[in-house]
């Protein structure tokens, strides 16, 4: 099993973990991690909201479902040649810009329901942000196969998760039945892609290149 070089991964912010979200604006994040441009989002969120004073709801969902009822079988980026081009050629630009590294996975998009299982059970754990960003760079850093629950169960410690019990926690009838609620609940708001993001007042920006306006707009809002 290959295991990730602790530093190869971005330095963890010191400020999210000791964090207090109380009276603070929250931010709601969906991200699918067969998403691209939601590995950059991911990378990058908690910081800047750190510094905007406001918080992370974290809402992993999937799109395979709001995509097939438009008829897709799999990502656009595969049905549509010349755009899958632009976007890996896009990827490459925006990791350099950010950072990040990047390693193309295959294939793609990567069998992502596990991972999503396990941080959409996980939600509300203060682990939950270090393990997200884990799997987005084993997938989008390191090429890695992120359905290998052995990877999974050891970026769970790496980020100092209960792995046998947030395995348990992913695979519960009540969590399954939970997710597929939260999908339905993404198409009731109107995403249609990731990353998005969803203001207190209700305001959808969808794409990486949105998130700082997003962040800013929540900012504005004063909790009563």
């Amino acid at each position: 099993m290959p295991k990730l070089n602790p530093a190869a991964m971005p330095p963890s912010d010191t400020r999210i973990a000791s964090s207090n979200d109380n009276g603070l604006p929250r931010l709601e994040f969906w991200f699918e991690f067969a998403s691209t441009y939601s590995y950059l989002a991911a990378m990058r969120i908690e910081t800047i909201a750190l510094d905007a004073n406001i918080k992370i709801a974290w809402r992993p969902f999937l799109l395979g479902p709001i995509f097939k009822k438009q008829g897709w079988d799999t990502s656009p980026f595969n049905i549509q040649a010349a755009k899958g081009r632009y976007m890996w050629r896009d990827m490459e630009r925006q990791c350099e810009r950010f950072g990040l590294p990047f390693s193309r996975p295959y294939p793609f998009p990567q069998q992502s329901l596990l991972a999503t299982r396990i941080a959409h059970a996980a939600r509300e754990q203060h682990w939950v942000g270090g393990f997200v960003r884990a799997v987005y760079m084993a997938e989008f850093g390191h090429g890695m196969d992120i359905s290998d629950e052995g990877l999974l169960a050891d970026l769970l410690l790496d980020a100092g998760a209960p792995a046998r019990q947030a395995l348990a926690d992913a695979s519960s009838p009540e969590n399954k039945s939970d997710l597929r609620e939260t999908v339905e609940k993404a198409e009731e708001l109107g995403i249609f892609g990731a990353p998005s993001f969803i203001t207190p007042s209700g305001d959808l920006f969808w794409g990486n290149d949105r998130l700082e306006e997003a962040v800013d707009a929540t900012a504005k809002i004063v909790v009563k």
